[in-house]
């Protein structure tokens, strides 16, 4: 696939996320499937996004997986800033209410928060493929991040059905994804907990 069907198939794939009619009903199934997937996770920390043009939330999903920590242990949800050096992205811890302020992309980032590394790190798909292919923004900035982080964390596509793609090939610099989750339910998960 050549990189401009890439983003011919992106586009389409956005078009079609924003046009759901049913996208708030999907969504709810999503928060569903999320939370039960999170139950028998032993990370405690967990990088996700900021959800943009049309993408699924799972914010409210990791703030009830956050508040559900056991006694003594704490658990933390961070969102990302680019590092415009790099092209990867650094995590910042992320709660309700906290200071943030638009980034570079005009997209909503944690403001003087900590920075960590997530063991778990949750991507939004455009689209995504067999065995853990995920066709992204096109940016690169997960895959860049995924390839320098060590150790690397356990990965969690996520995104709605319509946007399996069983054709999807890996382009050389594509870092295959450990687990996808859709409002059908797990649709790949290389390791179950």
């Amino acid at each position: 696939m050549l990189p401009t069907d890439r983003a011919t198939l992106r586009q389409k794939l956005l078009a079609a996320r924003l046009a759901l009619p049913d996208r708030h009903e999907r969504s709810v199934e999503l928060q569903r499937v999320l939370r039960v997937w999170l139950v028998g996770r032993r990370e405690t920390t967990i990088g996700a996004y900021w959800p943009i043009k049309g993408e699924f939330d799972a914010l409210p999903a990791l703030y009830r997986w956050s508040e559900g920590a056991p006694d003594g242990v704490t658990r933390r949800i961070g969102l990302p800033v680019v590092d415009r050096e790099t092209e990867r992205l650094r995590f910042h811890t992320w709660y309700p209410g906290c200071p943030m302020e638009n980034d570079a992309y005009d997209i909503p980032k944690p403001k003087d928060t900590e920075e960590f590394e997530p063991q778990l790190l949750i991507v939004s798909c455009v689209g995504f493929g067999p065995a853990g292919l995920r066709l992204g923004y096109g940016g690169g900035f997960v895959d860049k991040t995924l390839a320098a982080l060590t150790p690397r964390p356990y990965t969690v596509g996520i995104g709605f059905a319509h946007g399996f793609l069983p054709l999807l090939k890996a382009s050389p610099e594509d870092v295959p994804l450990d687990a996808i989750l859709t409002e059908e339910g797990v649709m790949w998960d290389r390791d179950p907990a």
